[in-house]
Order: C-alpha cells, then sequence, then structure tokens
C-alpha cells in the first residue's frame, strides 16, 4: 500500500477479488504469465508501480475494471 507525500495511499483489492472467484493466486500468475513472487508483491502492497500489460491481463482473467483492482484512499494527516 503505497503512501505519497499528502498520506494518499492506492489499495490493490487482489485478495478480495480472487476469493470472489474462487482463484488462488498461483492460478491467476499461471493465467497471466508473472511469478508468484511479483504476483504476491503486488497483492500485498508492496508494489510501486504496474505495467498496463500486467493490469490488463489481471482484469481479463478476473473479468474486472481496473477500479476494481485498485482504490485511492486519502487520509489526512
Amino acid at each position: 500500500m503505497p503512501a505519497d507525500d499528502e498520506g494518499a495511499m492506492i489499495m490493490v483489492k487482489l485478495d478480495d477479488l480472487l476469493h470472489e472467484r474462487r482463484m488462488t493466486l498461483t492460478e491467476l500468475a499461471e493465467r497471466v504469465g508473472l511469478t508468484l513472487a511479483n504476483l504476491s508483491i503486488l497483492k500485498t502492497g508492496k508494489a510501486k508501480a504496474i505495467r498496463f500489460s500486467t493490469l490488463a491481463a489481471i482484469c481479463r482473467e478476473l473479468d474486472c475494471q481496473p477500479g476494481d483492482l485498485l482504490e485511492y484512499e486519502h487520509k489526512p494527516q
């Protein structure tokens, strides 16, 4: 969950989507052609960036929109 200087965060809701789809992280990794380690970094919110091609592949496999996967949260300081 990377935070910027203003206390804003981008939350990755991959866990929720995987649970709803009854899909494992391993299965998704195989389907989108990513390593389990890289997908895990994204899932835990430790990723600093995501390629549009990766985002598109995840959305394709989970039948979702980018906004279903990512959420902006602003926390006042």
